[in-house]
């Protein structure tokens, strides 16, 4: 146990789903927190179709795939259940090490992964892997930037992009939310992606929050998170340069300090 507990008692908004939020709980708990799990984003994968089985069926034929996250990687697999795909998949690259790591669990190895996890340093270090007519195949969720694609695309790759998983906000959060942040019994709201921003503030308009929102410590992991936040209107306190969940909350404990 960390000895001073600088989250001691703090209620942290923890915005993952029960399967991801586990390690992040616990996190906050060594710190002294009090985990709040209410997700605010959920995924599920598309039903096939025939853009998804043509991919799928030519894998063999492209350079990279390109995996932008554990969601992504963990869905894609799940189309292929007990088939044998090692011999047919190209390399592959991912944009953070989370990913490498759910990645490795399932027997394969990225050849390719960033120095920082976002979208705009994976271009920059990746591009020059291509050549002119390199053909990649990018699976993602149907809210995902198209930054990669067209970046790559400037290049000279041929890039395919294919939705493999819808982003929503599961419903049995929005009454908790709601209620929790109506009643002042959150401390601290965490966000790991724009999404969990929009969804945030769609209870908070609907609801006639923003006064309780004031309140609330902000802390946020990458910079186009951080971006949403800010075009919402509001004040982030902690925006760590390493964008993992671990850094978010060393981050927000710096603050906390400095503020006492």
């Amino acid at each position: 146990m960390i000895q001073s507990l600088p989250l001691l008692d703090k209620k942290v908004l923890v915005p993952r789903g029960e399967n991801q939020a586990k390690s992040f709980s616990e996190l906050v708990e060594r710190y002294g927190g009090i985990p709040i799990e209410i997700p605010l984003i959920a995924f599920r994968p598309i039903e096939k179709n025939q853009r998804l089985h043509e991919c799928l069926q030519a894998l063999d034929t492209y350079d990279w795939i390109i995996l932008t996250s554990n969601v992504t990687v963990e869905t894609f697999f799940s189309f292929f259940k007990e088939e044998k795909v090692d011999s047919v998949l190209p390399r592959i690259a991912v944009i953070g090490k989370k990913t490498a790591e759910v990645l490795n669990t399932m027997g394969f190895s990225p050849e390719f992964v960033p120095s920082a996890y976002v979208a705009e340093t994976f271009v920059e270090e990746f591009g020059p892997l291509l050549s002119r007519g390199s053909r990649v195949l990018l699976p993602k969720g149907n809210l995902a930037r198209e930054y990669i694609s067209s970046s790559l695309t400037k290049l000279g790759a041929q890039v395919d992009e294919v939705v493999i998983y819808e982003t929503y906000m599961p419903e049995e959060s929005r009454d908790r939310l709601a209620a929790m942040l109506a009643e002042n019994k959150l401390d601290i709201l965490t966000f790991t992606s724009p999404s969990t921003v929009d969804h945030l503030m769609e209870i908070v308009n609907e609801h006639g929050l923003h006064e309780q929102l004031k309140k609330c410590l902000i802390g946020c992991i990458g910079p186009v998170t951080e971006k949403k936040l800010r075009a919402w209107g509001l004040t982030v306190h902690a925006s760590p340069k390493e964008f993992t969940v671990k850094e978010m909350i060393k981050s927000t404990i710096a603050y906390l300090e400095m503020e006492e």
